[in-house]
């Protein structure tokens, strides 16, 4: 819970948020000529698969209120390697005990914009903000380790 000033009080409130998540479509080609998915449904099966894993695997601190998934999937031209790469967005309204728990979710590759619901404002205490930044060196650590798994093939 987080604490809100409403007028002279301060409220403990829980955090309500809407997070957009993008996933990448990588094309696989089929064998022969039969079997090879496009960058687009690629994409939007990645989103599928992302979408069952929130519906069914709890997080910790986190309820999933909803899980919107009728954004359009799009395609862009990678800038490295000059292929088209296919985005299909997933939108996420979530209640959160806390803002350390939102953490999870924003540091996250395919992270691509939070805008927080309610409350309107709020106020962190000195451990609220210790363990804020503590969650975040965390979420650090394990995004540069996952990093290193993926480009040196381990």
């Amino acid at each position: 819970m987080v604490k809100s000033l409403a007028g002279t009080d301060l409220l403990e409130r829980e955090i309500r948020a809407r997070i957009r998540l993008d996933f990448r479509g990588v094309s696989r080609p089929g064998r022969l000529l039969f079997g090879g998915k496009t960058t687009e449904k690629a994409a939007e099966d990645a989103r599928e698969q992302q979408a069952a894993l929130f519906r069914n695997v709890p997080l910790q601190g986190i309820r999933i209120e909803d899980i919107n998934m009728s954004w359009e999937v799009y395609t862009v031209t990678d800038e490295v390697t000059g292929a088209e790469v296919a985005f299909a967005p997933l939108e996420l309204t979530v209640v959160a005990e806390g803002i350390d728990d939102l953490v999870r979710l924003v540091f996250r590759e395919e992270f691509r914009k939070i805008e927080i619901l309610e409350p309107e404002n709020v106020v962190l205490s000195r451990y609220e903000m210790e363990r804020f930044f503590f969650r975040i060196g965390e979420e650090l650590a394990r995004y540069r380790v996952a990093l290193e798994r993926k480009y040196n093939g381990r």
